[in-house]
């Protein structure tokens, strides 16, 4: 989820790899890294996706008959941090495999960083196309910022019935961006009107100058691709300046119920996410009752893209039977598991192909209203 680097950029931030030690995977184990934000604005997403992982590791206990040390690196949602992690978790921890990292410009990096060891690398949460186009040993187990943009504008077209939206987005985040424009393609291509197209920094605290010109063009919907807090902020300012629009979203949204005062300024609102813990699949309700015992609290996608991308690991060491990079690609590959997010198999861009869940704010909860396929 963020601005777009190019890879040599990317690489040449932390090209210089930490050297070899002692330690790393061996006839008794097999270490796996884990990178993402534990610390800083960004750490709901990072400890809820790497407790995840780690509860998958956890449940199978081993991987072709050896202990699983799972190594979680704090990148702190920064480039560079993510990068020395890879180096670390690569050079010196000699890990097979790195789920991580978390958001999409520090994904890309780790991206980058791994064509020079070929190392398996599974994102649990990085939505931006680019991420796996560095190379092909770079997975996620998430679906595309594009795909969650034309859900929500199919969504408003085909079951809100909006004739008319408008669009508020983060024009520094490439997150952001790229929801934007795939909300505004899709709605307009689908008969809907756009009547406002607004951008702010990333940073901003104050929205109302672009929220009173949305206002002038009374869209019957409004789309906020951006994170929990923000949102907050913006659900707030709309309320006060009477802006009564339905209020849409995407994934990053997971989370602004615990970070906004009042409820009622999300009330109504719908955005899609990977997954919905009131689903009674039995494979979600384990896993929700597992993790809630382990970590004391309901997992929310993250934590379920997390786990997900683990089990797909671990089903790909099994089918290889082997920790060999090569045939861990090759079985990643041929990936076909059900898992909490849904049936996992990979479409030639290493995406995975499955449905999203669309949310409901209703009486201060998130409901999952159905499952939706534009």
């Amino acid at each position: 989820m963020f601005k777009r680097f190019l890879p040599v950029v990317l690489a040449a931030l932390n090209l210089l790899a930490l050297s070899s030690c002692s330690g790393g995977s061996s006839a008794n184990k097999i270490v796996i890294g884990g990178i993402g934000p534990l610390t800083g604005d960004l750490s709901i997403y990072g400890t809820a996706a790497m407790d995840g992982a780690a509860l998958a590791f956890e449940e199978a206990g081993t991987a072709l008959g050896k202990t699983i040390d799972f190594q979680i690196l704090d990148d702190k949602g920064e480039v560079t941090e993510a990068g020395n992690a890879y180096n670390k978790l690569a050079s010196n921890s000699k890990a097979i495999a790195i789920i991580g990292s978390v958001t999409s410009t520090p994904a890309a990096n780790v991206a980058v960083l791994s064509q020079k060891d070929g190392i398996p690398v599974i994102t649990p949460t990085g939505t931006a196309v680019d991420v796996t186009t560095y190379g092909p040993n770079v997975y996620r187990a998430c679906f595309i910022d594009p795909f969650q943009g034309q859900v929500m504008a199919k969504f408003s077209t085909d079951k809100l019935n909006a004739k008319t939206a408008a669009v508020l987005y983060n024009n520094g985040s490439d997150y952001s961006i790229g929801l934007a424009e795939s909300f505004e393609k899709t709605f307009t291509e689908s008969g809907g009107q756009l009547v406002g197209y607004e951008g702010y920094g990333d940073g901003d605290v104050d929205f109302k100058s672009q929220l009173i010109k949305i206002a002038e063009g009374s869209p019957e919907v409004l789309f906020l691709p951006d994170y929990y807090k923000v949102v907050a902020l913006i659900a707030k300012q709309a309320s006060d300046i009477g802006i009564d629009s339905i209020l849409l979203g995407a994934d990053g949204w997971d989370g602004v119920l615990e970070s906004i005062s009042n409820k009622d300024y999300i009330e109504g609102g719908y955005f899609c996410n990977h997954y919905s813990n009131d689903v009674p699949d039995p494979v979600i309700q384990e896993f929700v009752e597992n993790y809630s015992s382990k970590y004391g609290k309901v997992p929310n996608a993250f934590a379920a893209l997390g786990y997900d991308a683990a089990k797909i690991l671990l089903a790909a060491i099994e089918k290889a039977q082997d920790t060999d990079k090569d045939k861990l690609i090759e079985a990643l590959n041929a990936t076909d598991i059900n898992s909490v997010t849904g049936n996992i198999t990979f479409d030639q861009d290493r995406n995975p192909i499955k449905s999203a869940a669309i949310m409901k704010i209703e009486g201060g909860n998130a409901v999952a209203v159905e499952m939706f396929t534009p």
